[in-house]
């Protein structure tokens, strides 16, 4: 199916084919939730940064709105009065908050007197947690989503969209469409011990469950062989598939932290208190401030959180001699495979903020690292997202994934000159990974 190029006043566009009808809108509080949740459920790779109830939050919130360089044009496709289809849309006036840097393209374009904002981001604000961007309910109707979106940037002069953090699936219909892919490397964890003498496996791509194949952005990963029914048992038996320096260095860190007499305690969903949730703003809040920029997220989207997506949050509070001093907060999540029952269900843990009101040595790596994988370990967690960047979580066994974004840029120069740049990248990222193979934390298994 082609969408029409006629736009009308109403933000709508008509289908060729069985009467699908495309619109527009400038909230996602116009868009039904239990609608857009119900296609949530059907992707390959839903996270709860997806929900209706986080996207809703972080606008009526006001930390992604117009006001803050993000301006909500929610793209979805109706059969009838019927959601088939829908998408994240955002036009942009800056590139903070992406985490797929393009300041270096936004530089090219003014030298040459071309404007690169407003651009189109198709992502989740402030989150760079792969997983499906293109809600449809089959593999046609997102080809349809995202030859709407294009075209309906194309009429609006918008000089680019960016699909940020995409699944498998999404990458694949958009690499079908000619759109540029671009990968980057997240760190991962995944709760299997090893069955195999190598010290190396697969995680899936990031963003999606089976790996795509290589012409489609599959992506590598390092660990160690073994299916998700060979949880660790304790985190002694997570330490003992370490390399001898590696499980010696991670028992040193925490016993500083131990020694200098900080506890920890978590919480969940309902049961994170009020006063746990101020005080994890407040250090969220410094954190922020100490690297001198104010944070993206404001006290409200969090309070809207504990209201609306309780049981998506998991909060660690350190404390010193009765007194809090440190949080982290883990977003918790599910895939459709899962069945009943928390050790039964597939569920994925995802690193997000913490903050600290006083220094201790090692405290980060505890609160951010080893407390979230213990409780992962317990509860029978499938997977711990530590998130982009830094090398240093490997030597916590987060391993290196690529996750891929996908663009479309309207200057047939510029999109020339940006593809021979992303096949350079692309090179480079490979390699990399290949490097960080010889550095796996985990000992060969004879």
């Amino acid at each position: 199916m082609q969408p029409r190029a006629a736009v009308g006043n109403t933000g709508e566009r008509m289908a060729e084919e069985a009467a699908i009808i495309a619109r527009v809108l400038a909230s996602p509080l116009d868009v039904d939730a239990a609608a857009w949740n119900a296609l949530l459920a059907q992707q390959s790779h839903p996270t709860p940064f997806l929900r209706h109830e986080y996207l809703a939050a972080l606008h009526e919130s006001g930390s992604a709105t117009p006001r803050t360089g993000w301006t909500p044009r929610f793209m979805t496709l109706w059969e009838g009065n019927t959601l088939v289809a829908a998408c994240p849309l955002y036009l942009k006036n800056h590139s903070y908050g992406e985490y797929v840097f393009d300041w270096a393209w936004a530089s090219a374009y003014e030298q040459h007197g071309v404007p690169y904002y407003p651009k189109a981001v198709v992502a989740v604000p402030f989150t760079p947690v792969p997983g499906a961007r293109l809600l449809a309910r089959d593999g046609g109707t997102r080809a349809l989503l995202l030859q709407a979106v294009r075209q309906w940037c194309e009429q609006e002069g918008v000089s680019s969209v960016h699909m940020l953090f995409a699944s498998g699936d999404d990458v694949q219909s958009g690499a079908e469409q000619d759109w540029m892919l671009r990968h980057t490397v997240q760190f991962h964890w995944k709760n299997a011990a090893p069955t195999l003498g190598t010290g190396v496996f697969s995680l899936p791509q990031a963003g999606e469950g089976p790996p795509a194949s290589p012409g489609r952005g599959a992506l590598a990963a390092l660990g160690r062989p073994g299916g998700g029914s060979n949880h660790f048992t304790d985190f002694d038996h997570f330490l003992a598939s370490l390399s001898q320096d590696k499980r010696k260095k991670i028992r040193q860190e925490r016993r500083r932290v131990a020694e200098a007499g900080v506890r920890f305690r978590w919480s969940r969903g309902a049961d994170i208190s009020a006063a746990d949730w101020d005080f994890f703003y407040r250090c969220y809040e410094r954190t922020y401030l100490e690297h001198g920029n104010p944070p993206y997220l404001t006290r409200d989207f969090f309070a809207r959180m504990a209201a609306h997506l309780p049981e998506a949050w998991l909060l660690f509070v350190a404390e010193r001699d009765g007194r809090p001093i440190a949080t982290s907060l883990i977003a918790i999540g599910a895939s459709p495979s899962g069945g009943n029952g928390l050790k039964d269900q597939n569920l994925v843990a995802y690193g997000r903020y913490w903050g600290a009101l006083e220094r201790v040595d090692c405290l980060h790596f505890e609160a951010c690292y080893y407390q979230p994988l213990q409780w992962c370990i317990d509860h029978g967690v499938q997977r711990f997202e530590g998130g982009a960047q830094g090398e240093h979580k490997m030597a916590r066994a987060l391993l290196p994934v690529q996750a891929t974004s996908a663009h479309w840029l309207a200057h047939p120069a510029f999109a020339d000159a940006v593809e021979r740049f992303l096949e350079r990248e692309g090179a480079g990222v490979e390699g990399y990974l290949q490097e960080l193979q010889a550095r796996s934390p985990f000992k060969t298994v004879a």
